[in-house]
């Protein structure tokens, strides 16, 4: 079996493990394209992506085009001769650029494709409470996250997993999936797999997150809660603001909600209603209440909910606090 020449494109830490174990795995690693550096702080300092910090670290040739349609990139790209390009967690490619090497193009995504096609399918896989998730290898076409599927590889979601843990377990599982695709590729023994053929399946997309998206609903139930929670913890986190005198009242702050729990005996509250109960805090949902394990209130550290809930002396004054 011939090793295939390799152009890898992408930048985050998820498609660090997979361009990991090709070059440790001794694949030809021909260059790295990734996206350009840019200024960030209050120095406005330059920073690398994952990505390039890697390529750099190991010798690989790194390319940053500011457009992927650019003709010097294209021709720069053609020079190299590869004969795959793998795409990890990168921009849409254009057709001049995935149709280039003769073996195709195919991409790691961090879902069970046809399920969660778009920007954030590890996230809205466990707010929406799914109990199984897992990474596919798929070849590129005009249609984002559509291509015949390669291979896939799926794992169970703990009821109270976050996505900082499974976002680890699928880049641990996706590097080993893309080393086994491009081993399979090489020795012609895929026969990829059309989406649409997985009539078991139902589509779904998994659009990009925005800050609206994080904030928490008190008057879904405790489950929807929990899992909107989970699915937005470490990062970007679930937020809601918080007000006092009732949930009539003006907000005054807001909170991020980092973790949660859900509980047989949890008091009766309403929702968004917030009590103490010995040394644990609980705020109501819809059909009941979640424990309070982690907040973090606007300009301070990460602390417990009921850490939280006794700074605010709740009932001084008659002025008791809610999250609306």
């Amino acid at each position: 079996m011939n090793t295939p020449k390799i152009v890898f494109f992408g930048t985050p830490e998820f498609a660090v493990a997979s361009l990991s174990a090709l070059v440790e795995g001794g694949y030809d690693v021909a260059a790295v394209v990734t996206m350009p550096d840019k200024a960030s702080g209050r120095g406005m300092h330059t920073t690398f992506s994952a990505v390039k910090q890697y390529a750099v670290e190991h010798g690989l040739p790194v390319l940053q085009p500011v457009s992927l349609k650019d003709a010097e990139f294209v021709e720069e790209l053609r020079s190299i001769g590869a004969d795959l390009f793998i795409v990890i967690a990168f921009r849409m490619l254009p057709e001049v650029v995935w149709t280039m090497p003769p073996m195709g193009t195919f991409n790691l995504h961090g879902s069970l494709l046809p399920r969660y096609r778009g920007a954030a399918p590890i996230n809205r896989a466990i707010m929406n409470g799914d109990a199984t998730t897992g990474v596919t290898t798929f070849m590129l076409k005009h249609e984002i996250d559509t291509g015949d599927i390669l291979a896939q590889r799926s794992i169970e979601v703990g009821p109270d997993e976050n996505v900082g843990s499974v976002y680890d377990r699928l880049m641990a599982i996706g590097a080993e999936l893309t080393v086994k695709t491009v081993d399979d590729l090489a020795a012609g023994c895929l026969k990829p797999v059309p989406q649409d053929s997985l009539a078991d399946v139902e589509p779904c997309p998994a659009p990009k997150i925005f800050k609206e998206d994080c904030r928490v609903d008190w008057h879904g139930s405790a489950q929807q809660v929990h899992n909107h929670v989970r699915g937005l913890s470490p990062y970007p986190a679930a937020w809601t603001p918080m007000t006092f005198g009732g949930s009539e009242g003006q907000p005054e702050t807001t909170v991020k909600i980092l973790a949660t729990r859900l509980v047989p005996e949890a008091p009766s509250l309403a929702p968004g209603e917030l009590q103490i109960s010995g040394k644990r805090a609980f705020c109501g949902t819809a059909d009941g209440a979640v424990e309070l394990l982690s907040v973090q209130p606007a300009n301070k550290k990460a602390m417990s909910g009921a850490d939280f809930l006794r700074g605010l002396r709740i009932g001084e004054n008659g002025r008791n606090p809610w999250f609306v």
